[in-house]
């Protein structure tokens, strides 16, 4: 089996007992062992894998197993000399280092050892501040080991240092940082490009930007690296569900290299001695650094007691394991998730319909609501307003769930409640809509156009009264995975932005964890529906089609 004595030492460690893996880590062995390493067609440069490790540990800082592990698949090939891994993902602890081993990396391949002329590269994050973390440590290293161009008497590399450039004399490579500023950026001819922080990319626009420059140059790389964070149906979390399909055999052809690392459980957190499945850097025997690290951690999770508010960030970044209070939320980002089944086939089936229409300034939102035995089906739709979204800044991928025909963008003063009904006639055609219930808010405005329409309106004088009522079903209906809302990250931004305030009587309402960036439109049209589930009729009608055909008149 192919393989580099860096490789073969960190899985040893592991088979033999003496590091523990996250379940994706042995995903990725099991993943490495069965679709990669035996293969005949491929083989790692060795001679580089070794110029890069001497590199880092004399110019930079003594590597770690698994980071020698990780720097052997950056130069993995195939017998044409094609890199057989392009991407990589590193998902890791705060503080497990990551920045500081792209830094080093980034430095090597602008060296004459790596050997690629103009080989560029960029790190990209959302804040300066952050895209400059790896450039100022590689200057800092070149500065102080006396590489750059006013140094005399040679060294392994010689560089050339500005403020905003670093650039290898010899191979002409540059390095660069830039912010995550898509509309500013055009694709350049880089030979590898970082992704920092990548919590925090709304969407791909900005990885589409960088991704166009690469392939000019042999054997382009790019890089995701980061730890996880709050918010949800972002780029992050699509990357990981990309990662996932690869580990669990769904997709073992996709090349990238997904090394994630996270806590497994919720209780691990008061495990000192799993935290190393989160941050590989407390795996034994630590380095000075891991020991200093550890403590810090360590006293973080004593402050816990005294400072409890604090856990949800430690879980997030600390364990990798982001984890919120479910006596805030709706549901569990994974009970949520759970929304994402097939939805069955509907047609003839009878709904309650859903109308959120508090704002005709920013969103409406509607939908159709049926009952399959123990489960609820929500199809949805959602209007924003252009104006709004321009300048509203929000965070998640609203063009590319437009594509999607999630939602529609009106370019209008106000969302015309005319789209609304027509979004009812339409689905008339394929369904049985026994009511609509909306909130008695927009009333004036809807009543009269439902009812042009042919269609029965209730609404809720008071809908915040509900929510106390239906609060004990939604937990229901969440926790044991009856809620299918098919592939709909729409829906579920919606649902994730919902907070339960509990009133000083005991009731629950449910509300917006930010008043203007975190839409809950969709989930109340869903609330509105759920409140007359129970008059649904479950009627087969395609069966009393057939009789009236059978009959004769």
């Amino acid at each position: 089996m192919m393989s580099t004595k860096y490789i073969d030492a960190y899985i040893n460690k592991y088979k033999s007992g003496e590091i523990i893996f996250n379940k994706e880590r042995q995903l990725l062995i099991e993943y490495l062992e069965m679709h990669v390493l035996y293969r005949d067609d491929l083989h790692f440069d060795e001679e580089q894998i070794e110029r890069c490790i001497k590199f880092i540990e004399k110019f930079y800082f003594k590597l770690q197993p698994f980071q020698k592990f990780l720097i052997s698949f950056v130069f993995l090939f195939d017998n044409d000399d094609e890199l057989f891994y392009e991407q990589f993902f590193w998902l890791v602890a705060r503080g497990a280092g990551k920045n500081g081993l792209i830094s080093a990396l980034s430095n090597y391949f602008l060296s004459e050892l790596h050997g690629i002329k103009n080989y560029h590269g960029t790190v990209v994050a959302n804040t300066e501040k952050q895209a400059k973390t790896s450039f100022e440590e590689m200057y800092s290293q070149i500065r102080q080991h006396k590489l750059h161009d006013n140094d005399t008497e040679g060294g392994s590399g010689f560089f050339n240092l500005t403020k905003l450039r670093i650039t290898s004399n010899i191979t002409n490579s540059k390095f660069e940082f830039a912010t995550s500023n898509a509309g500013s950026k055009d694709g350049g001819r880089e030979g590898f490009v970082i992704y920092d922080e990548i919590h925090r990319y709304e969407d791909r626009e900005i990885v589409d930007v960088f991704s166009s420059g690469l392939g000019k140059v042999k054997h382009p790389r790019e890089f995701y690296i980061g730890t996880d964070g709050f918010v949800r149906e972002g780029f992050l979390d699509r990357l990981k569900e990309r990662c996932m399909a690869i580990l669990k055999g769904e997709n073992p052809d996709d090349r990238i290299f997904p090394f994630i690392c996270k806590i497994d459980e919720e209780d691990e957190i008061g495990k000192p001695e799993m935290w190393s499945k989160a941050n590989p850097m407390f795996e034994e025997p630590m380095s000075d650094y891991g020991q200093r690290l550890y403590r810090k951690v360590l006293n973080q999770y004593n402050d816990l007691q005294s400072e409890p508010s604090g856990r949800e960030n430690f879980m997030t970044k600390r364990m990798n394991f982001p984890e919120v209070d479910l006596s805030k939320v709706v549901a569990s980002y994974e009970d949520v998730y759970a929304t994402n089944r097939e939805v069955p086939l509907l047609k003839n089936k009878t709904a309650i319909g859903g109308v959120d229409f508090a704002s005709i300034k920013d969103f409406a939102a509607v939908g159709l609501l049926f009952k399959q035995g123990d489960e609820v089906i929500w199809i949805s739709h959602s209007f924003a307003r252009k104006q709004y979204l321009d300048h509203a800044n929000l965070k998640p991928p609203i063009k590319e769930w437009e594509k999607r025909g999630l939602l529609t963008i009106v370019d209008e003063p106000s969302i015309d409640p005319v789209h609304i009904i027509n979004w009812f006639v339409e689905m008339r055609k394929k369904y049985a809509i026994q009511m609509i219930v909306a909130d008695n808010f927009r009333m004036d405005l809807l009543r009269p156009l439902f009812e042009n329409a042919g269609f029965d309106i209730e609404s809720l004088r008071n809908p915040r009264a509900i929510h106390s009522l239906l609060a004990p079903r939604i937990e229901t209906l969440f926790a044991n995975r009856r809620v299918i809302f098919g592939d709909n990250p729409l829906m579920r931004w919606f649902t994730n932005n919902v907070a339960v305030k509990v009133k000083p009587d005991g009731n629950k309402e449910f509300i917006k964890k930010d008043e203007h960036r975190r839409k809950t439109d969709g989930f109340h049209a869903f609330l509105h529906a759920l409140y007359r589930l129970d008059e649904i009729e479950e009627v087969n009608l395609d069966a009393a089609f057939d009789l009236l055909e059978r009959l004769d008149f």
